[in-house]
This record gives C-alpha cells, structure tokens and sequence, in this order.
C-alpha cells in the first residue's frame, strides 16, 4: 500500500529564464495526502508547468513549494523528493529509457540503490499490475502505444511514490486504452496514492475529489468535483468545458426526483439508485 504525500505551494509563481510573462502567479495550493485531484485549464495555462514544481524539475522562481514539509529549493532532497512523487507524461517516449520492457521499469528502482532482489519484487508487481508481465522480455519498440503509455506508468510504479502526477497521460490514447489507463489509477489511488491529473476531458474527472482549474497562471476556480460538476452547461462552456454526458444524465434523474442530489456522477453509482427503484 502507498502512503500517500502531500503538496503544498505556497504564493508560488515562475517566470522562464528570459521572458518577461510569468507562466504562474501567487498559486497557493493545499493537496492532502490521498487526495485525487484534476487540474484544468487552457492551452498555456500553467499547468503543466505546476506539476513539474511538485517534481522539482522546476523551481519556484518566487514563493515555494513543499512535499511532505519537504522544500524543493532544498537541493540536497531532490532524489528524496521524486522518489515520494512521480510523472507520468503525455508521450511515453519522453520516459521510456530501456529497450526492453523490464529493464526499463527496473530503471527507477535501480536510480534508488535498492538491492537487486527488490527491484526484481518491484518489476514483477509493477508489470503484472499493468497487464505487461507476459511482454516484460519483448523490445519496447514492439509495443503499441497504449502499451508503451502503460509501461511509462509501470516504471513509475516500480519507483512506488506517494503520488503519481499525470500530465495528459491518456491524451494519445483511444477510448478502450483510455479506460483502462483510468482503471489502473483508480487501483492507485484506492492503494493510498494521492493523484494529481492535468486533462482537457470532463469524463476523465468524474473519480477526483476536487478540481482546479488554472487560468493564465493562476486559480481561477476550485472545490470538489461533483460542485465543479453541478455547474450549469452555458457557465462551463464560457470556461471552456463541456458537460459529460454522465452528468448531464445526472441532472436530469436528479430535477425529476429519481434520485438523489447526493449521487455522485458516476454511472455505476447511478446504476446502483436506479436499481434500488425496482
């Protein structure tokens, strides 16, 4: 089981060497451990370049940034810090290192100095966790890419963080590999892990505690997802947004008293009220 971290920025803001736009303006988050989090916004917006201040890829350029009370400016603690907390990417090429399946996802565990039998323990579970076991002596250019996606989230799983930090991971992936990219996160998450989601997709969300959503650099909305949910279609399309149909279902069982308010949007928990009519 993971043991979830926790995140916190404080007044954050980061401006790239040699421009004059700051990417991220006075962010004050609070992510507890085990939470599941999704982060929206625009194209530009500034997400991406937050979850890399989790990682510590990236510093502060004002403000900070802790990781279980750990500062990230801190430079002697940069090993400690991305061994608690993990990206997963958009393309799975920008984190695959190996050419061959197991040797890749053996990479982190051996970058942590963990003996040999334990990263043996840890490639094994990792793989088979993400269907990968009967492929772990395959070439990695052998792959589809939903297996490849697959893999990157093996090799941070063999690292075992305490939260998984996912920058459009799904994005490049079709509907069938979406979902079960989905379903090995909820898994995640459900073993204590805290998730940090950046997408464009509402339908992606629908398991997250809260959202946030980023606009040019700053906070412009957050609270729990089913609220962000219950926001009304015009409002969210001014935002940016469309409304998934799950919870658009949702409304209208809701506004014809067929089930209640509290439902969240989900459609096996929607299943599960209606069944209860019979």
């Amino acid at each position: 089981m993971s043991s979830g971290t926790t995140l916190y920025l404080k007044g954050a803001e980061f401006q790239y060497p040699d421009t004059e736009k700051k990417v991220l303006k006075g962010i004050d988050l609070e992510i507890r451990a085990g939470e599941w989090i999704a982060l929206l916004g625009p194209n530009g917006s500034g997400k991406s370049t937050l979850l890399k201040l989790f990682n510590a890829l990236l510093l502060p350029s004002q403000g900070c940034c802790f990781i279980d009370g750990i500062n990230t400016n801190d430079t002697k603690s940069v090993e400690l810090i991305r061994s608690k907390v993990s990206i997963v990417f958009q393309n799975p090429e920008d984190q695959i290192v190996a050419s061959v399946v197991e040797e890749d996802t053996a990479f982190g565990p051996e970058n942590l100095g963990l003996p040999s039998e334990e990263i043996v323990i840890r490639v094994k579970d990792a793989l088979v966790g993400v269907g990968l076991w009967e492929k772990r002596k395959h070439a990695v250019s052998s792959l589809s890419g939903g297996q490849k996606q697959r893999l990157a989230l093996a090799g941070v799983i063999a690292i075992r963080p305490g939260s998984l930090l996912l920058d459009e991971a799904m994005s490049m992936l079709d509907p069938a590999s979406r979902k079960s990219f989905l379903d090995l996160i909820k898994r995640e998450h459900s073993s204590g892990s805290t998730i940090v989601q950046v997408t464009h997709r509402l339908d992606e969300i629908l398991n997250s505690d809260r959202t946030v959503v980023v606009t040019d650099g700053q906070i412009s909305w957050q609270g729990k997802t089913e609220n962000f949910l219950s926001i009304s279609e015009n409002e969210l399309k001014n935002m940016g947004f469309a409304k998934p149909p799950v919870a658009v279902l949702k409304e209208e069982l809701v506004k014809s008293g067929i089930i209640p308010g509290s439902t969240r949007s989900d459609i096996r928990e929607i299943r599960k009220k209606l069944c209860l009519l019979q």
